[in-house]
């Protein structure tokens, strides 16, 4: 075990959790809503440190991330747990795991491996990186020292001194909104009681200079209210800019919720054209192989800059400077392009 980040030592052997807006009041011998951060005499500490449950070399567009290093590859790492009960989790197996399950995989290990797979960047998903963030931050560090980026793909559920700690090493995030971030649905299907923290997040990150893509999953007849999905799309207009992406996602039946259907592609289609109407200038559909709107357009020409078929670019027509070759508009990619990088994942464990 190995002592954790961001608690406070209260009386009589208590502590309070900082990591994320749930800030357990962890008892003696008790755990995290999480399950892997764990009282031991006063102390509290992660238990999942250096302990992978999977790594997989992903392409970056899985992430998803299509303004961020396109065509790059990653090592994408999880540990088992998370601080959501989402109903309709499809690495349920991995993230609601109760016992403390995983391969011995150091932070050296780690940056070693993706070396050795050509990858570009790490990234932190399938679970919860927040819940695993000790183990992040110091592959996060070492990353950095070899030229790597790193990535969270997270529920931004964070709290902001969280967001603080990382920033030196975080390069970019994709933050998972459900439901159109619906107070209601998220007490209801992801045990949530409070979604203000996600917003608190979003706003340090902004403040951090962290590349920020959001995703919403669009979940039929529970979470795919346009007037919500508007909401969301202004929020994101008014507080991170008109030019950050926002990948609407499908949902695919999974864990509890196997009762439902997959989204329609006319309810995307809908959404889509209600984000972009609230302003939003890069607005993607997701899990959706062959849909047009995979495809990144120039929001001042429309011309077509990036093709894409499900995570592989198939054309490529932007300048050297990130720049429309029709009308000249800057298009905001951080980073650069990555030809012949990953497009099928593949999973190492």
């Amino acid at each position: 075990m190995r002592e954790a980040m961001l608690y406070e030592r209260l009386e009589n052997n208590v502590v309070k959790c900082d990591l994320c807006g749930r800030k357990c009041v962890i008892n003696e011998g008790g755990t995290g809503f999480c399950r892997v951060r764990k009282n031991e005499r006063g102390v509290l500490y992660t238990l999942v440190y250096g302990k992978a449950i999977s790594a997989c070399v992903d392409p970056i567009e899985k992430k998803p991330l299509s303004h961020f290093n396109p065509g790059a590859s990653v090592l994408s790492i999880a540990t088992v747990g998370c601080n959501f009960r989402c109903q309709f989790c499809d690495n349920w197996v991995i993230s609601q795991e109760k016992q403390i399950a995983g391969r011995n995989f150091p932070p050296e290990e780690v940056v070693k491996t993706a070396k050795e797979n050509g990858c570009q960047g790490i990234s932190y998903t399938y679970t919860e990186p927040t819940i695993f963030f000790e183990y992040a931050y110091e592959t996060a560090k070492l990353a950095h020292q070899v030229g790597f980026f790193n990535t969270f793909v997270t529920n931004g559920y964070m709290t902001p001194e969280a967001v603080k700690t990382i920033a030196p090493y975080l390069d970019a995030a994709t933050v998972d909104f459900k439901g159109g971030g619906d107070p209601s649905f998220y007490k209801t299907f992801s045990l949530v009681p409070s979604v203000e923290p996600i917003f608190e997040c979003l706003k340090e990150m902004k403040r951090q200079g962290i590349h920020i893509e959001i995703t919403n999953l669009v979940i039929p007849r529970i979470g795919d209210s346009i007037e919500q999905i508007t909401k969301i799309a202004l929020w994101i207009k008014e507080n991170l800019g008109e030019d950050t992406p926002f990948h609407l996602l499908r949902f695919h039946p999974d864990y509890k919720l196997t009762d439902i259907p997959s989204t329609p592609i006319q309810t995307l289609e809908k959404a889509y054209a209600a984000a972009r109407n609230a302003g939003l200038n890069f607005v993607y559909i997701g899990n959706v192989p062959g849909h047009p709107a995979e495809n990144t357009y120039c929001p001042s020409c429309n011309e077509l800059l990036i093709k894409r078929f499900s995570f592989a670019i198939t054309r490529w027509n932007l300048t050297k400077d990130m720049r429309c070759p029709v009308c000249g508009r800057e298009i905001p990619i951080k980073g650069e392009l990555h030809p012949g990088g990953c497009i099928y994942p593949y999973a190492l464990f």
